[in-house]
């Protein structure tokens, strides 16, 4: 079936579900990427991306708050740094540009996410650790107010400024982070195969100096051919300053971002682009937003959820709950080589 399905269905406005967090935390060793080539291979044929939005949750504080979802509509976003009374839709732009770079014959289109995805940690919990005591003052904590995480993080920026913390500091705390187990294995994975079979793209809600910085060091940034997260750069004073990535009407993400949304727009403008559907497309995350895009996901597609993390809970309880409403195939992963085990069998078919 193709297409993709904007409206909540009865059946899933009915529902509300919920989930206790299980963090699984792992500790392997860091290291980077080693250099490769590729070869070429062939096209198949097309499936469908189906999906009803039905509930997700903000990264950061990690609050349980979860709802029904009236639908999706992206809005525009005036940013920092905008001329006065300039509206942008960011994300539309960002996914435009540089479109040409990007070759139409890939089979397959692969997402990722970032923190306790690629990497075992949040790079929002790891930059704390450039605070004095390693630890933000409780005033700062009491200003969170929930679906509002992006805003309390810009002012915890601020405050690491202020306290004297740089540019070098914030990126040697990144660079440190460990990858989670098996993800350097399948990022190689992915760099080595045919150039035909994977475009790959990482969807954060961290920020792009925090997954840049992390990207580079690990050798992997050339593996992603798009990265779309909060746009943060270091302004003249030595602050670095967060935006949202755009605002949306998805009443369960965090205002600064709808991972379905973006999901959304970037199949339907690569589709065009390309003239036909990818053969599958698959999602690898763990955490309550990566639920919410995973539900856009057809039959073919794969969802890879972090096993016992809130998106495998959020999905076990849906087909529980819902037999059928989620349509993805399904494969936990503790390891990203379980990953790559998936992946091979799929990708010779």
């Amino acid at each position: 079936m193709g297409g993709l399905v904007g409206a909540v269905t009865s059946t899933a406005a009915a529902v509300c579900l919920s989930v206790t967090y299980k963090r699984a935390y792992h500790r392997p060793t860091g290291g980077t990427l080693p250099h490769s080539e590729s070869g070429s291979d062939q096209t198949g044929p097309t499936p469908g991306i189906i999906g009803t939005p039905l509930l997700t949750q903000h990264n950061g504080i990690r609050n349980q708050e979860f709802s029904r979802n009236p639908g999706l509509t992206l809005k525009t976003v005036e940013g920092e740094g905008d001329p006065p009374g300039s509206r942008s839709r960011r994300s539309e732009i960002t996914m435009a540009s540089n479109s040409a770079n990007i070759s139409s014959d890939k089979r397959f289109l692969i997402f990722f996410d970032f923190d306790e995805t690629i990497v075992d940690e949040t790079s929002d919990d790891m930059v704390v650790q450039a605070a004095p005591g390693q630890h933000l003052p409780d005033w700062l904590k009491d200003t969170y107010q929930p679906g509002r995480y992006n805003e309390y993080m810009q002012r915890v920026l601020a405050y690491l400024a202020e306290q004297g913390v740089t540019e070098s500091d914030i990126r040697s705390i990144m660079e440190k982070i460990p990858a989670s187990p098996g993800m350097l294995t399948l990022l190689q994975f992915l760099r080595t195969r045919p150039p035909q079979d994977f475009e790959v793209v990482l969807l954060s809600d961290a920020n792009s100096f925090f997954i840049e910085s992390w990207l580079r060091r690990a050798g992997a940034r050339q593996i992603f051919h798009r990265v779309f997260s909060n746009p943060a750069t270091f302004n003249k004073d030595g602050r670095l300053v967060m935006r949202p990535f755009h605002s949306h009407d998805c009443a369960r993400c965090p205002n600064n971002m709808c991972k379905q949304v973006v999901v959304r727009e970037y199949v339907a403008r690569r589709t065009q682009e390309r003239g036909r559907p990818y053969q599958r497309i698959f999602y690898v995350g763990d955490g309550a937003n990566d639920f919410c895009p995973a539900l856009a996901l057809g039959p073919r597609d794969v969802a890879f959820p972090r096993r016992d993390f809130p998106m495998h809970q959020l999905i076990t309880e849906t087909h529980e709950a819902m037999p059928g409403d989620f349509k993805a195939v399904t494969v936990p992963w503790a390891s990203g080589e379980e990953v790559v085990q998936r992946l091979r069998r799929l990708v010779a078919e």
